[in-house]
């Protein structure tokens, strides 16, 4: 695609220079022009390679921490038995992440703003793998809880740099479409992870679940020291310190333009972790199916949220973000409340995996788009404002957790958290639409 003649004298004359490098600002690098069939889209200061890398490098270092906690769900009846405790608290271990995952944003976040992404990423991921390494030898499940919450901070890193990272290279609906990517990216992972984590505890102990997460962590922090620029110049970093990052973090929060939207954000992603948390006991024990066949069920969900995470990409030409929003919205809603519905019937396996595969695919669309409406409002603290995307999401998934095990191997509680995150995160944004313009 050629660029017009303006474009071209303007990225010729706006090269400015950081560190005696030449460097391109964000502001330059939200020129993007993109193709939407595949991964063919064009920047003026990225080749195609490298913005392939990018979205590959990315998407795997936002998916560690959900990661941390995909790759052993086939693994808890096992865990359960081996520590003599309940489901709820082994539960609690997953809700220990997340809490690590949410408080770890409001650490990364301000670091990312003040000295950039790349060394807080670097030295997060070390420490993940550390962390992971030491689980795979306690046998006490008060200790793994605590080593979970220290994985979660350490992980958090990566969920937070890469949205600053893609908001410091890409605005609007090209911010849509690279999000999608990097979520699709993302969402490959949680169809993996089970199977990969089934398949492990059928030949070898819960342990190498663990080793492999260190190993995983350590390989991601040698490939973006040797592969990721950083994005952020130094001119554009914010200054004061920790506590200056903190504020501009909490006047972030208190706008009409950015609550709403970060409290719907988070109630999506509990109504993600409603069905993550409670997947394993409700299909396993609840349902009686086989790790193996638990594995290929959760996958094939995992795709569905890839295939949503896509969808806002594919429709941002027809309809804006805020409309996408309020229709997905609106179907979660109808179909949590249907999925409530068949609690009055006898159980059946394969109508709950229909309506979890429909809600998922609305999910990933969903947290697709309200990320992006968030972040293309960020413009001056892209760090802060993904470590309070992180934090809701986190929190809410947190919260979620070890609610839907109350109710045991019954997926009462799971389709009815799922219909309350669905009701209320539609009610925050219609209350958005109201108060503030479109982006």
């Amino acid at each position: 695609m050629e660029l017009p003649t303006d474009r071209k004298n303007h990225l010729a004359n706006s090269r400015i220079s950081v560190n005696n490098e030449a460097y391109v600002p964000t502001y330059i690098l939200t020129t993007t022009y993109y193709d939407m069939k595949g991964l063919t889209y064009l920047n003026p200061t990225l080749t195609r390679r490298r913005q392939l890398w990018l979205t590959l490098l990315l998407g795997t270092v936002s998916a560690t921490g959900p990661l941390a906690i995909d790759l052993y769900l086939p693994a808890l009846p096992q865990m359960r038995t081996q520590f003599g405790t309940s489901a709820s608290l082994m539960q609690l271990s997953i809700t220990a992440c997340l809490i690590g995952l949410a408080l770890g944003q409001l650490i990364a976040g301000p670091l990312s703003d003040q000295y950039g992404r790349r060394r807080p990423l670097i030295a997060g991921f070390i420490i993940f793998g550390l962390v992971s390494l030491a689980m795979a030898f306690i046998q006490s499940i008060t200790l793994l809880i605590i080593l979970r919450f220290i994985q979660g901070l350490a992980g958090a890193t990566g969920q937070v740099m890469a949205r600053a990272v893609a908001r410091d290279l890409f605005s609007g609906k090209r911010l849509t479409r690279f999000y999608a990517l990097l979520n699709t990216v993302n969402g490959v992972f949680p169809i993996i992870a089970p199977i990969i984590g089934g398949f492990m505890i059928h030949y070898v102990d819960w342990q190498a679940i663990f080793m492999l997460l260190a190993g995983i962590g350590w390989v991601i922090a040698l490939a973006v020291a040797l592969g990721l620029k950083e994005s952020l110049p130094v001119d554009q970093r914010q200054t004061g310190g920790f506590h200056a990052s903190l504020t501009s973090m909490a006047q972030l929060v208190v706008k009409p333009a950015f609550w709403p939207l970060i409290l719907a954000t988070g109630l999506v992603y509990g109504a993600l972790f409603s069905y993550i948390s409670a997947s394993t006991f409700v299909f396993q024990t609840g349902f009686g199916m086989a790790p193996q066949m638990f594995s290929l069920l959760y996958a094939f969900h995992g795709l569905g949220i890839v295939v949503g995470s896509n969808l806002p990409g594919q429709l941002a030409k027809r309809f804006t973000n805020r409309q996408q929003v309020t229709l997905f919205l609106s179907l979660a809603s109808g179909f949590s409340a249907l999925l409530v519905g068949t609690l009055l019937f006898p159980a059946n396996v394969w109508v709950v995996s229909v309506f979890i595969l429909i809600l998922v695919v609305l999910i990933g669309a969903l947290l697709t788009l309200t990320v992006t409406l968030i972040m293309d409002r960020a413009t001056s603290n892209a760090g802060g404002a993904s470590a309070v995307i992180g934090l809701a999401q986190n929190a809410c998934g947190g919260l979620a957790s070890p609610l839907v095990g109350l109710s045991g191997q019954s997926y009462a509680a799971m389709a009815i958290m799922l219909f309350v995150c669905s009701e209320g995160a539609l009610g925050l944004v219609t209350y958005q639409e109201k108060h503030t313009p479109e982006v």
